[in-house]
Parts: structure tokens; sequence; C-alpha cells
């Protein structure tokens, strides 16, 4: 894993394949745009401004839209990811570009000092990254990719490319990350989840000294309004677990600085994460079986990590999943968009399915009803807040995987209602970052990448979605 990634040669990119039958006005147009905007040449930032740099989770979103649009750059921005891979097998959540001054984002790449802080964890030489992970979505990207245009992923052996480091990975979460000793990954800061804000993590920061004020100068708020942003306080916390991370040297055995008596002061068992890890496992067995294998044991290993998702983290009560706080232990009673997505689950029982919809539907979140899109965090909640980043507003990559969801499970009319909203205020909003999930006025910033990236998705593949959803998770066609 710590090999240098294969030198591969490309054909030539063509130019993005607009739709000749849509007017220059259309809602595809304007997403190509942004995409083509937001591209670098080898990947795509989430926004030139506010997130200059190559984002793990972004790029697999990005991905599944752009296969609508050149399926090489799709490939190509997997595959540029994926080079940046470290020998214990993590992806790092940035891989930072060096052409970006380095104030210009913090954490900047002298903070997490990768090649040095992380190279007996196998951090690359020869790129700057930071040294933790986020959500693996990207076997699923990399299989609805492949089935963009086969022809040309097989000519270039794409999968055969992906596949090792996507095993790797998988692998780095399901034995490095099981902090809990129940079979499920851990994260160990909240940008790992991607959630980055949300109150499900106040009760498990709270045991965090934060970093002081001066150690650090918050980039974020020269492109955002500070009332949209997470408080100086917890952005304290934030450093201070990236830093006492990267003071042992990324080891995931070590103790921390501040929390001696363990190896994380911070440590949650998410259920999006997770999910997204047992959806990625459904799409590396299709991976596995297009290259010539069964992929039978990673299907049985993800409907095993089903099973074991609905143990350790269903709640009844609540008609939804909760994260589990590894360290004070016990489910964290506050109800987040990260407990409906496990309805992308193929395997989830149906009385469980059906309750997950009643509780999308119901006045905590109010889809259909009270709210446009998908708030991020319980419209009932102390804590809600329909601007301040992950504590509630919406935010079009759950409203994908809750429109997959749905759609995946036979609930086609909610499906529907949901895709519409999602293009409708993509549009409407300029690709915002996220949205007041009852107005869908925009917040943070726009010409977002994957609110683009995701809403072309939904545009083109939406008809396909209910056979070939079941499809891709059995290792068959997509389209």
């Amino acid at each position: 894993m710590d090999r240098p990634a294969p030198v591969i040669t490309r054909p030539p990119d063509r130019a993005l394949a607009y739709d000749p039958d849509a007017v220059a006005d259309s809602l595809h147009r304007r997403a190509a745009r942004v995409l083509e905007g937001n591209w670098t040449g080898t990947s795509t930032v989430p926004s030139r401004g506010l997130y200059p740099h190559q984002w793990s989770w972004d790029s697999a979103f990005i991905a599944i839209g752009l296969r609508h649009l050149s399926p090489l750059r799709a490939q190509t921005e997997l595959e540029t990811l994926l080079a940046a891979q470290w020998g214990d097998g993590r992806v790092p959540h940035i891989v930072f570009s060096p052409s970006v001054p380095l104030d210009a984002y913090f954490p900047s790449p002298d903070f997490w000092r990768s090649s040095t802080a992380g190279r007996a964890a196998g951090a690359p030489r020869t790129v700057q990254t930071s040294g933790i992970v986020q959500p693996p979505v990207h076997a699923l990207a990399a299989w609805l990719v492949h089935r963009a245009d086969p022809g040309l992923s097989r000519a270039r052996g794409f999968l055969s490319t992906v596949y090792p480091r996507l095993a790797a990975w998988h692998r780095y979460l399901l034995h490095r990350r099981d902090l809990g000793g129940g079979g499920l990954a851990s994260v160990v800061h909240p940008w790992e989840q991607g959630m980055d804000n949300s109150p499900c993590w106040d009760a498990p920061l709270a045991r965090v000294a934060p970093a002081p004020a001066r150690s650090f100068r918050r980039a974020d708020l020269d492109h955002g309004s500070p009332e949209d942003r997470p408080t100086d306080l917890d952005y304290g916390r934030y450093v201070r677990l990236a830093a006492d991370y990267r003071d042992r040297g990324y080891d995931d055995a070590r103790s921390s600085p501040s929390d001696p008596t363990g190896p994380h002061a911070f440590a949650v068992e998410d259920p999006a994460f997770n999910a997204l890890l047992i959806a990625s496992e459904h799409a590396l067995a299709a991976i596995a079986h297009e290259l010539g294998a069964t992929g039978t044991a990673r299907h049985a290993r993800a409907e095993r990590l089903t099973e074991v998702l609905i143990e350790r983290l269903w709640d009844p009560a609540r008609g939804m999943f909760l994260c589990r706080d590894v360290v004070g232990g016990g489910l964290i009673p506050e109800r987040g968009v990260s407990g409906l997505v496990p309805l992308l689950l193929p395997t989830l029982p149906r009385e469980t399915a059906a309750t997950l919809v009643r509780t999308l539907c119901g006045p905590h979140f109010g889809l259909g009803g009270l709210t446009r899109l998908v708030p991020s965090y319980d419209l009932r909640g102390e804590a809600f807040d329909p601007h301040r980043y992950w504590r509630g507003p919406a935010w079009f990559n759950t409203g994908w995987l809750l429109e997959r969801g749905l759609r995946l499970h036979g609930e086609r009319g909610r499906a529907d209602a949901l895709r519409r909203a999602v293009l409708h205020t993509a549009d409407a909003s300029g690709f915002a970052e996220y949205v007041d999930p009852y107005t869908g006025e925009s917040c943070g910033t726009t010409d977002f990448g994957w609110t683009a990236a995701l809403a072309l998705d939904l545009l083109h593949d939406q008809p396909a979605w209910d056979k070939g959803a079941a499809m891709a998770f059995k290792g068959g066609d997509v389209r």
C-alpha cells in the first residue's frame, strides 16, 4: 500500500457531455458549469473559496455526478484521491494542493504534518494530506462510475486499479477502527463523520479541553457568516482532537495526551458512517464479481454488518438509529439525520425500513409536510438551528442518500417528491452548500461541488434506480 500508484495512460479527455436537447439555461448546464469551474485538471474542489483542496467524501459524491458528463473525469477523480492513500489503508479526508497558499484553509498542511507525523502509518511522501478520514462512499461511487461507461473502464483497468486500494480502506476501518469491539467502525473526530457540527457530538465533545483560541486562525470565517458556522469553542475542541491524534503519530492504539487512559478522547459509532461502509461493501462485492471473483464473502459481511448495526445502534423507542459513545458508553439520545441514512441498505428488515420512513415523515424531520428538504437535526431538538452548520440545515448529499433509500425500499411516491424538491432547491439556491430546511434559503457557500453533482445524478438516473440500485448491490447492471 505504500507503493506509488501505477502510471495510467489516459485517453484525451473529451469535453463535458452536454445534452444536445437541453436548453442553454437548463439545470443540467448550470450544474455542469459548477463542476467545470471547480475542476483542477485531476480532481474537483468542493468550492473555490471555502474548500480549495480535494475532500474525500466530496470527491466520491462528485464522481457520481461527473459520470453523467465525463466518465473519464469521474474515474480520474477517484484515482487521484486513492493515490494519496496511506500505507495502513486509510483514505485521508483532505488531499492538499501545493498551489494553494497555506493561509487559505485551516487546518493547513503544516498543521497535519502528514509526511512526518504519519510516517509510521504509511503516509505518502510526495503529497500532503490530513490524518483523519471521512465516510467510505468510495466503492459505491467506483461501481456507479464503472457502469457509466464499462468499455472505457475496462480499457483503462479502472476497477483493477482501485479495487485493492478500496479493499485496504475497508480493512482499515473494520479492523483498526473497531474501537468499541462490536464490529462497527468508530470515528475519532467529528470531521471524520462529515456532519461536523451535529448536536450528536455535544456530549462526547464536552470531555475535550479546547485548544486556546489564539493558537489557530479560522479561515472558514473569511467565506461564511459566523452565525452559520461552528462556534469558536467547538472549533477549539476540533483542533485539540486533531492535534492530539497527530502528536501520537495518527496511531489508533496509542493513548491520547488529553486522555491517557484510552486511545481516544472522542470515539463514536455513527450509523451513517457505518451504513455507507456497508453499502460500499456490497458495491465492492459487485466490483469483485466484475473482476472475476464471486463477491459472496463481501455480501455476507455486509449482511452481517447490517445485523450488527441494528443490534448496536437501533433505538425502537425513537424509531431510528442513534450514535454510540464508545468512550462514555451508551447511545447518544439525539436525533440526527445520520440515524436515517441506513435506509440506503438493501437487507434492512422491512419493518425497520418502514419505521425509518415514518420517522423521516414525522414531526422530528417533517419530510413531505413541515420541511422542503430533510433537516440535519431534530426539528424539535433544543439545539435545532435552521442555519447553523449541521445543527438543522438541509444538505444535498443526505437528501440524495435518503431519496435513494426511499426508492430502494419501494417508496416511489415519496422518493419522487424528494427528488423534485432537491432538484428545485439546488437550482434555486445557486447550488448552495446547505439550505434552511423550511424555506430553502441558501447558507454557506454557493457553486458547491456535490450539490451540483448529485443534482445531475438525480436528473439523469432516477428512472433506473428502483431495480438498478438493488442490482448494483448484487453485482448486476445499474443502467
